[in-house]
């Protein structure tokens, strides 16, 4: 089937619209994680210079001997990759291995040497995905789970394959995602389904598929609420996060022109700024949004230093896209594209509009379990607003007795009695966007504007 043509109708089972998901989009029952667990290492013995240090990666950063070994690799070729879980292994391992060497050491490294620089531009062509250590390199595809059941929802089960800090709040921090990634993944079919029904005026089952909506974004609060189980608040803030940052509106953390990514052969190379990973990069969440029709406007894309003025830019939630995996991101095209304004266009068209489409009670339950779940979908925002208050707002505020120039140093400084100028690992002016996405959302259930 065409990524063109319309997605099965109402009364096509769930079985037929998974097929489509997994053929087209690379959508699998764990929603935009893998069908099998990633692969832990490359199996070619080639690569194993590359596998050598980032299995030893958090004692290279705590012994600053990091860059002395990336410097000392040799410039390998991704030739000898032979298949996508081989690529996407490749670009985990070079994304750990640019964000330690960029971040790992008293500051911030301006340059990232061609053993990194050459083949992770090789692999991010293949992938067409940034150069950088996105969502996908630490969460989506960095994970291992000792499930009996394969259940990769089961948070307990699951530990990344890598991190910086060596750290069990690292993993865990990483895990919660991936948790969630998974949970989400038996609602995808049924988020085009409530499309689908209400395109073609099935009110009930509308109704139904959008109250699952509801019930799957409640679970998904339910895993984010255990971040504080092994994630602690400071470990986070000064120790995991500045790894996680990029290279974009990221000068008050040594880097006022990005990257330069060297590629060799006398001086060959180019200066780049992407943003770092961040659940923004999510494409489950961006689903949501599409799918209820949630409105997302420029202004949260500010640095820091312009936080307050509104810009005529593309947002941030649609620049991110170039940060999902290809096939993810054209579900998201294919979805804005063959149902624009998603679930609420729909739904306020039956409101105002006299139509003969469904009685009245059959309206009005649609109405409130739409209502119901943007609600739910705010709240799950202001959950993440609550979190990121422990982690990142209450820990700014305080000493910062950490040498050197990162993320967390240059967040605490910029931010002074000022928390709108705290930064995110994205780039982003980090309480107004987040606080501007929530209030999207509830507006998006909102009838009477």
């Amino acid at each position: 089937m065409s990524p063109c043509e319309p997605l099965p109708a109402t009364k096509a089972s769930h079985s037929d619209v998974s097929r489509v998901l997994s053929d087209d989009f690379g959508v699998t029952s764990n929603a935009f994680l893998p069908e099998q667990q990633p692969l832990s290492r490359l199996p070619d013995q080639y690569y194993a210079p590359w596998e050598t240090i980032v299995s030893s990666l958090s004692c290279h950063i705590q012994q600053q001997t990091l860059r002395q070994e990336v410097d000392r690799l040799p410039v390998l070729s991704t030739d000898r990759l032979a298949s996508e879980a081989e690529w996407r292994r490749a670009y985990v391992v070079l994304g750990f291995l640019t964000h330690a060497y960029v971040w790992g050491g008293d500051v911030a490294s301006e340059i990232l040497p061609p053993p990194i620089t050459v083949p992770l531009l090789s692999v991010s062509r293949h992938l067409s995905l940034p150069p950088v250590a996105t969502y996908a390199a630490v969460n989506l595809w960095n994970f291992s789970s000792v499930s009996p059941t394969s259940d990769l929802a089961d948070l307990d089960s699951l530990t990344a394959l890598h991190t910086f800090t060596g750290t069990q709040d690292e993993s865990w921090f990483y895990m919660v995602s991936v948790a969630m990634e998974a949970r989400g993944g038996p609602i995808i079919p049924v988020m085009l389904s409530a499309l689908s029904a209400l395109q073609h005026h099935d009110l009930p089952a509308a109704t139904e598929a959008i109250n699952e909506i509801t019930s799957c974004i409640h679970k998904l609060g339910i895993l984010l609420d255990r971040m504080d189980e092994r994630c602690d608040p400071e470990v986070f803030y000064h120790q995991i996060r500045p790894f996680l940052a990029g290279s974009k509106n990221m000068a008050g953390a040594g880097l006022p022109n990005g990257v330069f990514y060297d590629e060799g052969q006398d001086g060959k190379g180019e200066w780049r700024q992407y943003r770092g990973g961040s659940n923004g990069q999510s494409s489950l969440i961006q689903l949501f949004d599409l799918v209820l029709g949630v409105e997302h406007v420029a202004q949260g894309n500010a640095s820091p230093d312009s936080y307050s003025r509104e810009k005529k830019m593309e947002s941030f939630h649609r620049e991110v896209r170039g940060y999902m995996p290809e096939p993810h991101r054209r579900l998201l095209e294919f979805v804005e594209g063959r149902y624009p304004g998603g679930l609420r266009k729909g739904v306020e068209d039956l409101l105002v509009t006299p139509s003969t489409e469904g009685n009245d009670g059959e309206r009005r339950e649609l109405r409130e379990a739409f209502t119901t779940a943007t609600k739910a979908l705010a709240e799950f925002r202001n959950k993440h607003l609550q979190i990121v208050t422990r982690y990142i707002v209450i820990p700014s505020r305080k000493e910062n007795k950490a040498k050197g120039s990162n993320l967390a140093t240059a967040s605490s400084r910029l931010a002074g009695d000022d928390d709108k100028k705290l930064t995110g690992t994205g780039g982003t002016a980090l309480l107004p966007f987040l606080k501007q996405s929530r209030d999207e959302t509830f507006r998006a259930g909102d009838f009477s504007r």
